[in-house]
């Protein structure tokens, strides 16, 4: 779904579709999920603009996180935590390390302290965008105990450092804009990107489909035989793009986004 509204926005505009693997998390990425990627991508028929020679990785871009944390740190913007999810309990963080001054070394988390202002951003499907991250997520991680970059945090520097200027993404990830944005505006992004926020496929109960609940992925529907443009026409028609399934190429996806 996501690729469907990526590619057919950019082409829509007139820009540009660059592809960037987003492995910051050690931990749970491994190459051959990124083949998998690489492969679904090319047998649907989404082929990028950028990014593919050489391959945009999160993994290689250690030396560009470093520096943008030294940005923040120059700023003073940067105190080491020692909280568990676990410990924090939820969503927002409070802020108890704030003034604790636990040294920046292993074991010890980094967050950035946000201020308590208003963040906005425009939205292309849901319009205006304002938010209070400092009240939503408290101070954002950016590294966490394991010495691993944050999503929040690996992907604000990547969109600055790339000039990426359309974020498309998923619904489920709309409350992360606020915090994005105020942490490029530490670092020295005066005009952040525009978003779109898409709808997700859901299953019958409503929840969000994922390929680790079980949900049948597009490498099951290729094994299956199932033609491309019957998944990017089936999968178009669930979010309403299409009154009705029917084969739909990835190469005219910009046509659900051009007006009659």
């Amino acid at each position: 779904m996501n690729a469907i509204y990526v590619w057919g926005v950019a082409r829509a505009a007139g820009g540009r579709v660059l592809l960037r693997i987003e492995d910051h998390d050690r931990l749970r990425c491994r190459p051959q999920f990124e083949a998998a990627i690489l492969e679904d991508l090319d047998w649907l028929g989404f082929v990028p603009d950028a990014g593919r020679d050489p391959l945009v990785r999160q993994r290689d871009a250690g030396a560009a996180y470093t520096e943008a944390l030294g940005v923040l740190d120059g700023a003073a913007r940067l105190y080491a935590c020692d909280c568990s999810r676990q410990r924090i309990g939820g969503e927002h963080y409070d802020g108890r390390c704030r003034e604790r001054s636990l040294p920046r070394d292993s074991g010890h988390g980094l967050r950035v302290r946000l201020d308590a202002d208003m963040v906005h951003a425009d939205d292309m499907l849901l319009g205006p965008l304002d938010q209070r991250p400092a009240e939503q997520s408290g101070d954002v991680l950016v590294r966490d105990r394991n010495g691993h970059w944050t999503y929040q945090f690996a992907v604000t520097v990547d969109d600055f450092r790339q000039d990426v200027t359309l974020v498309i993404r998923g619904a489920d990830l709309t409350a992360s804009t606020g915090r994005q944005v105020a942490l490029a505006r530490l670092l020295g992004r005066t005009r952040p990107p525009v978003f779109l926020h898409h709808p997700l496929l859901v299953g019958p109960e409503g929840r969000k489909l994922s390929k680790s609940a079980g949900d049948t992925g597009v490498r099951d529907l290729r094994a299956r035989g199932v033609p491309p443009e019957v998944v990017v026409g089936t999968a178009a028609a669930a979010v309403g793009l299409l009154e009705r399934p029917r084969p739909w190429a990835a190469s005219e996806v910009a046509e659900f986004f051009t007006g009659p």
